[in-house]
């Protein structure tokens, strides 16, 4: 299943592949495996994979890249989405001298020029500022984004991680497409501080990133939130003879802001389980259910 982002955005699939552990910060895939991984991806229609620069402090987006160098049909079954903008500490930037933030023009034009080469394309489908900067000088910004879109090596525009009155505020310079959010049962600040309503207002879908809070759910001892929201989430599991993460993610799914997940895992057979997702329609009486079980109270 695929989905527009906004009414003239990019139509990216409704799972998208997080790429941020494939490399050096996760499963430190091969090559082989890597293309493997895109090959198995596509095949069940999960066609947006997402990186950022910084992702294997600096390296992902390479090791991405070759596996798919040389391989034109590939590239055109995919949508490539990457960020910008948070400068990290690493013997691979000798230059970087502290974490920091960086959206000047220059400097977004100089990470999508070295975006495209690691990725060995011609073109990002959808470019996001990684943070926001308190120096962000949106003028800027735009300068940069108007520039990459008239030369045809970014086609689209959003963010990542803005408040809602951040997201307003570049909005109103150049349409944004998408806001990608940290978002789960256990993160709920999105649906609570604005940031999902000004989606909505805007007609912007979400982009949702640690939809199963880092893997919180499945580990051996989990904090007591976690085991209340389990609870819940088990039963439903059982009720709908499906998997406990597959109730997880069609929790968010439900949502009428269309959030699209991005699943982090290298394990095809968790991202077929995102997709599987798709198909499971809870009760908004079981929505609420998992709510309540990680607030620790029933709503007002």
């Amino acid at each position: 299943m695929n989905v527009s982002l906004s009414e003239n955005g990019p139509v990216l699939s409704r799972i998208v592949a997080g790429c941020m552990n494939w490399g050096e910060w996760g499963a430190n895939l091969s090559i082989d495996q890597t293309r493997k991984l895109i090959e198995d991806c596509l095949s069940i229609n999960v066609t947006t994979f997402d990186h950022a620069d910084i992702y294997g402090h600096y390296t992902t987006e390479a090791l991405f890249g070759n596996s798919i160098k040389g391989n034109s049909s590939l590239r055109q079954k995919m949508q490539l989405v990457t960020k910008c903008g948070i400068k990290l500490v690493t013997p691979n930037r000798p230059d970087n001298t502290i974490k920091s933030y960086n959206i000047s023009k220059e400097y977004i034009i100089s990470s999508v020029e070295q975006s495209l080469k690691n990725l060995q394309t011609d073109y990002i489908d959808l470019l996001l500022i990684h943070r926001p900067s308190p120096l962000m000088n949106p003028e800027e910004i735009v300068e940069a984004f108007m520039k990459l879109k008239n030369e045809g090596k970014a086609l689209y525009f959003g963010v990542s991680n803005f408040t809602r009155t951040q997201f307003e505020m570049l909005n109103t310079y150049i349409p944004l497409v998408t806001n990608q959010i940290e978002i789960s049962p256990i993160h709920l600040d999105p649906f609570i501080d604005g940031s999902i309503d000004l989606c909505i207002e805007k007609r912007v879908k979400p982009m949702g990133y640690s939809t199963l809070a880092g893997g919180k759910f499945f580990v051996n001892n989990p904090e007591d939130r976690v085991k209340s929201i389990n609870k819940i989430t088990d039963r439903l599991a059982q009720k709908y003879e499906v998997t406990a993460d597959q109730i997880l993610t069609s929790w968010l799914l439900k949502h009428p802001s269309g959030i699209l997940p991005i699943i982090g895992s290298t394990k095809i057979d968790r991202i077929k389980s995102a997709v599987n997702s798709l198909e499971i329609k809870i009760t908004d009486e079981e929505w609420f259910m998992i709510w309540e079980a990680s607030t620790g109270a029933e709503v007002a």
